[in-house]
């Protein structure tokens, strides 16, 4: 991902976008360059040009726009404005960077010609696109291997960026290469006057003095000196500057990192504030699925600012330029609906991901959080450029509020916006595959989910939640992550399951987790943690008899009639095994297999209920609308399930727009009969339009559970409302 922060000696900066392109070629024809500098106009606003994601779905250039360089919203509802299988070889684009030329008025931009889904040494080419409006583009395929000879070896050209050279009056490209078994080293060549071709040969920009791999250039010009950001692979990555009198040699150095996380990350990109001091320093913290915002004044140090930016989206690297006020207004004429303008509500009482807008019918309906004020609520809708915003009144108790949204060059559109104490879903954000528990230790509830919103299940932590009444939650943290705390399985952080057990008069927390699709332990004094790993999996194998499937989704359960604590796991299977006393190893000789269907697939819970065993299990596929939960019962922790005709305990809500609803865990109210089963569901209201990508982007809720008198399980139906509190009336 990069950004420039170009020439500030000249007062330029970088920019782009396009829906109508031109054609793509090879190669370029000369032409004469007579561009000059152009007298600086009055900026005002920002474009951020970013990716999304590993699919090639997600593999294109996207825009978003912002009044104020922290709050951004996505234009053309986050969709590609280019067509990657027009502009590119591979057929997907990567790493978007825009330049305002040196002219003021026509916008450069680069990107990486690669589909991830070949290898991350599958591509050989980039491409370079020009644009006088933002609007409509131009693109040239510029293979390197098939242009320049003595690239017999080269593996990969990634993540290219421009900028302007004042001495040489030529636009500069520069890219990291790899060479067969050579580090990624940074090269830069000059693009010829029509922006189609590089008319020089790739020279190496920057020596590591270690001879270390460097990605992810982004080149900022301040004081007279270039600072060059950029990635280290290997032990450490992470980012750093290297400095230089001179833009094309002669980088130095600092050996220092200056992102502030711990977390890998990559595609710095820089980008200097309209009207405040100093610069934002921006990268992909692409194991966690989030970017980071830092500020600087000197390019040394470094402050994080994630709780002043706000995005609807989830960008991977790319660049932000300024704009002015005709071309931010251009953009938003062509890629924002009136509606779209409505969801930027950023109010904190705001249950963000869960705005629900029906263009046709011009209603947006917005789900707060639990206390707030609804007679005196401002939604709090982001100001962007070209769009103003009015009201009929501000008290949503006594019904819908009437909003215009005016559009520049567009007519007004009346919207009716309602708001509600939604109390479902529960957490802020993704997540999925939600287990719960009681502590007795400290008279809470806690809450385990897998972290969600990362592409392909690929998220590699766990956390924490806690709460006094099911409805207000606190994020508690991390708890345990996988590539610092777990040795044997470092991906795929999935369905946890926890218990407390008092041993020897002290309260134990003993976490049981899926990493690398196998099951591992590990155990606290607290049920926040810090928790650590046994050191190995618990199980890593599939059980005797069994010939497909997977090693997930464990749960666990202790027999009220023994305290024996029991293990189940499986996809595609189900089994389930006695603990030892030690919680951390299955008793040998006690793994059964107990699949009680056809209709299970994945995601055991076991309670206990007045002298029976009930086994509760998800059908279908998470990526399904039809994802939902069945039940069965025993006499025994181990026990043969017997399948009731009906047992279908909760399935999608189409009338309310609620689908995917499995994978759940079930508590009981200490000392009550009193139950409520937490469950994941698709992303409401989006989820429904993502398709396989609605099965990573889940959302936890709450629903009550109730048993016929004669112990059969009601069907839930699923709801928005959401449960009232246990301590609410």
């Amino acid at each position: 991902m990069k950004c420039a922060a170009f020439c500030l000696a000249l007062g330029l900066f970088s920019s782009a976008c396009s829906p109508q392109v031109g054609t793509t070629s090879e190669s370029g024809r000369k032409s004469t360059r007579t561009e000059e500098k152009a007298p600086q106009e009055k900026f005002s606003a920002y474009l951020f040009t970013y990716f999304t994601g590993n699919s090639k779905a997600e593999e294109s250039i996207r825009f978003a726009i912002s009044q104020d360089g922290y709050n951004f919203r996505a234009l053309n509802g986050n969709q590609p404005i280019l067509n990657s299988a027009q502009i590119s070889s591979t057929g997907g684009v990567r790493d978007p960077h825009i330049l305002r030329g040196a002219d003021g008025k026509t916008f450069y931009m680069v990107v990486t010609d690669m589909v991830s889904a070949n290898g991350w040494s599958s591509n050989r080419a980039m491409v370079l696109l020009k644009s006088t409006d933002l609007i409509n583009w131009t693109s040239s395929v510029v293979n390197i291997q098939k242009r320049f000879a003595g690239n017999e070896k080269l593996l990969r050209v990634w993540a290219p960026q421009t900028i302007y050279d004042p001495e040489a009056k030529k636009y500069m490209v520069y890219f990291s290469m790899k060479h067969g078994d050579d580090p990624d080293k940074i090269y830069y060549a000059y693009a010829n006057p029509d922006f189609t071709d590089l008319e020089s040969e790739p020279k190496q920009l920057y020596f590591s003095p270690t001879n270390g791999a460097a990605i992810d250039g982004d080149i900022v010009l301040k004081d007279g000196k270039y600072h060059l950001f950029f990635k280290t692979e290997g032990e450490g990555s992470g980012i750093k500057i290297a400095v230089s009198d001179k833009l094309t040699g002669g980088y130095v150095l600092q050996d220092r990192y200056v992102q502030q996380t711990k977390d890998p990350v990559e595609g710095a990109g820089v980008f200097k504030l309209i009207d405040e001091e100093g610069y934002i320093l921006m990268y992909d913290v692409y194991t966690k699925g989030k970017y980071q915002f830092t500020k600087t004044t000197d390019l040394q140090n470094f402050t994080v600012v994630d709780n002043d930016v706000t995005m609807n989206f989830h960008p991977r690297h790319g660049t932000v330029i300024p704009i002015t006020a005709q071309e931010s207004e251009a953009l938003v004429r062509q890629w924002l609906p009136a509606g779209e303008v409505l969801l930027s509500a950023q109010a904190k009482e705001l249950k963000k991901n869960n705005l629900f807008l029906d263009s046709a019918k011009r209603t947006l309906h917005l789900p707060v959080k639990p206390g707030t004020d609804l007679s005196a609520f401002d939604p709090g809708f982001v100001s962007l450029p070209g769009v103003k915003v009015s009201r009929s009144a501000a008290d949503f108790t006594k019904g819908a509020v009437n909003y215009t949204v005016e559009i520049k060059g567009k007519e007004p559109q009346t919207f009716a916006v309602t708001a509600r104490e939604d109390h479902n879903t529960v957490l802020e954000g993704y997540y999925a595959d939600p287990d719960i528990i009681y502590s007795e230790k400290n008279g809470k509830y806690y809450l385990y989910p897998t972290s969600d919103g990362f592409t392909g299940w690929s998220g590699t932590y766990f956390k924490a939640f806690s709460s006094e009444d099911l409805v207000n939650w606190k994020d508690e943290g991390v708890i345990l992550d996988l590539p610092k705390d777990v040795s044997w399985g470092k991906r795929n952080a999935w369905a946890p399951a926890i218990i407390e057990k008092k041993i020897n008069g002290q309260y134990k927390y003993f976490f049981y987790f899926t990493a690398a699709q196998k099951v591992g332990v590990a155990v606290s004094d607290s049920p926040t943690g810090p928790f650590v790993d046994s050191g190995k999996p618990l199980v890593d194998a599939l059980p005797k008899g069994v010939t497909g499937g997977q090693q997930i989704d464990p749960d666990v359960f202790t027999d009220p009639k023994t305290g024996k604590s029991y293990l189940y796991w499986g996809n595609g299977y189900m089994a389930g095994a006695e603990l030892n006393a030690d919680m951390v190893s299955l008793k040998p000789g006690t793994t059964k297999v107990m699949t009680p269907d056809k209709t299970f697939r994945e995601g055991t819970h076991v309670l206990y209920r007045n002298g029976t065993y009930y086994f509760l299990w998800s059908e279908d596929d998470t990526r399904s609308e039809n994802y939902r939960v069945r039940y069965g019962t025993s006499s025994s922790p181990l026990g043969k399930i017997t399948v009731p005709a009906n047992n279908l305990v909760i399935a999608k809500d189409p009338a309310s727009g609620i689908y995917g609803t499995g994978h759940n865990s079930v508590i009981q109210v200490p000392g009550k009969d009193e139950w409520y089963i937490v469950y994941h569901r698709f992303n409401y209201p989006k989820g429904i339009t993502m398709g396989d990508a609605a099965g990573f982007n889940r959302e936890v809720a709450i629903d009550r559970m109730e048993f016929n008198p004669d112990g059969s399980i009601k069907q839930v139906t699923p709801t928005h409302e959401g449960i009232k509190g246990l301590n609410r009336k």
